[in-house]
């Protein structure tokens, strides 16, 4: 997968849900949507695996809460930018979101347009990023040609 390329797991346990979220992001360019779950365990799982850049998450899952899961990220996976996406918005919601480490916090019902404008801007920073400089291998460069007898 190309490096400059930000991978994006979406948390949400309702499939059409997850599905737009995933239909909206895909298009956008430098964004690549890498996984998708709609429980706990299985987004932890699935988010480091993908080596994920960003998870966008909904606090309210099935098993486990998206609570729990920014702390484990927090803790296990401080690299993993997220995003709630969430109905939960009232400020304690919001607050705690911020306390167990997320880094964005999004109201679905009226801020559902503004998360994918962030992910996009995400990616364009990270399109502007340079990139590290490759070292060759004494392999790769070398010319028996020019080998003393």
């Amino acid at each position: 997968m190309d490096a400059t390329l930000l991978r994006v797991y979406v948390v949400e346990p309702a499939a059409a849900i997850r599905r737009r979220v995933a239909a909206l992001l895909e298009p956008l360019a430098g964004v690549a949507v890498v996984g998708e779950s709609e429980d706990h365990a299985m987004a932890f799982a699935g988010i480091v695996s993908s080596h994920a850049d960003v998870a966008v998450i909904e606090l309210r899952l099935p098993s486990g809460s998206g609570l729990e899961l920014l702390g484990a990220l927090a803790r296990f996976a401080p690299q993993v930018i997220t995003v709630i996406l969430t109905n939960l918005s009232a400020p304690a919601f919001r607050a705690a979101s911020h306390k167990a480490g997320a880094h964005y916090f999004f109201d679905k019902t009226i801020e559902f347009e503004l998360a994918c404008h962030t992910i996009d801007a995400l990616a364009r920073a990270r399109a502007r990023r340079p990139q590290p400089v490759q070292r060759a291998h004494y392999a790769d460069c070398h010319d028996a040609r020019y080998d003393r007898p």
